[in-house]
């Protein structure tokens, strides 16, 4: 059987991909009817790994993988152009480079990463995206493979990460917009399932809290980072009866600011005059928007330093000095929070 891959024996074994994973690379305990099992079953499918690059294992590739989920035509990414141009310069500075590989599912990324770590294809992953009971945080743990991520996930998972303050940008976001006069403020918010969105929705409870100003559950508005979507949750805030209607909308990033700027225009508002709107990332679009968008504005050059030193620091054996940095945004200011402002 030509071109046998790890998801094949998985699935003909029955077992997940981690489980074959384990069983090959020997590095977590399985049951010895399930070892027996994924052996015989890779024995007979005619899997072979690669073993002269396995071999290589015990020297270095100077190669680090870094996979990603596509963005729908739809939507755009100006964070991971960033993102992968300070990792790739960090690693050239350091005598390494940096793989990319996206995939669209998480299973076919749970099986390239254990493709490249049996086949020692590369010295170590980074990471991005990272949610609660992360199955690539918990895979490449159990292996002991060398990995660091753009993001948290489970509290007692300990795992090297760097991330962005997100609850501590969205708090100045809206204390921002309070010193602007407003009290009754809205949420562009992610979906539930989402650890970052639930670090940036907490800095905007926080800052309403402290602030002694209430918040009415319809100013929360939970959709995908999808313009459509920002827009309709938009317009549904904006068509509230006028004393509860919000006077401005915090978004968790700049693609749903820009749909609640557009709702407000079509709704017969200015914004930044009749409705204050703050955005999360400080694309390079937004300050060519009308009005021009407040934002926050992330530090990815120094996330992917930070980053790739950490990995060179664990692949060549070093004790890290700071295995976790969170870092602080910018809240960069302009027309579309502040009725008075002149670029």
């Amino acid at each position: 059987m030509a071109g046998v891959t790890i998801r094949d024996v998985a699935k003909e074994a029955g077992v997940s991909i981690a489980t074959v994973s384990y069983v090959l690379n020997n590095s977590r305990n399985v049951s010895e009817d399930t070892r027996r099992r994924v052996l015989e079953t890779a024995k007979r499918l005619g899997y072979r790994a690669n073993i002269i690059a396995r071999n290589l294992q015990a020297s270095e590739t100077r190669l680090f993988g870094y996979s990603w989920r596509p963005s729908p035509p739809d939507r755009f990414n100006p964070i991971l152009d960033r993102f992968l141009q300070a990792m790739a310069e960090a690693a050239a500075f350091h005598g390494y480079h940096v793989l990319t590989f996206p995939f669209p599912t998480i299973e076919d990324e749970l099986a390239t990463y254990a493709e490249m770590m049996l086949t020692g294809q590369v010295d170590g992953f980074v990471l991005s995206n990272t949610n609660l009971n992360d199955q690539r945080v918990r895979c490449l743990s159990d292996n002991g493979f060398p990995f660091v991520a753009f993001g948290r996930s489970n509290a007692d998972w300990d795992f090297p990460w760097v991330d962005v303050d997100g609850r501590t940008g969205v708090r100045m976001a809206t204390q921002h917009l309070i010193a602007q006069g407003h009290r009754r403020i809205a949420c562009l918010a992610w979906p539930e399932t989402s650890l970052s969105g639930q670090y940036r929705l907490s800095g905007y409870l926080e800052a309403m809290e402290a602030a002694n100003l209430p918040v009415d559950p319809a100013w929360i508005e939970r959709t995908e980072n999808i313009h459509n979507d920002a827009y309709a949750a938009s317009w549904r805030l904006l068509n509230q009866p006028a004393d509860r209607r919000p006077s401005a909308i915090v978004a968790l990033t700049d693609l749903m600011a820009l749909g609640a700027i557009n709702a407000a225009w079509d709704a017969g508002l200015k914004p930044g005059r009749d409705l204050a709107v703050t955005g999360f990332d400080d694309a390079p679009i937004a300050r060519f928007l009308r009005p021009p968008l407040t934002s926050l504005r992330q530090p990815i050059a120094e996330v992917g330093e930070r980053l790739i030193t950490i990995l060179v620091d664990i692949v060549q054996g070093k004790p890290l000095s700071e295995p976790h940095v969170l870092l602080q945004p910018e809240l960069v200011v302009r027309a579309s929070s502040v009725v008075s402002y002149e670029e």
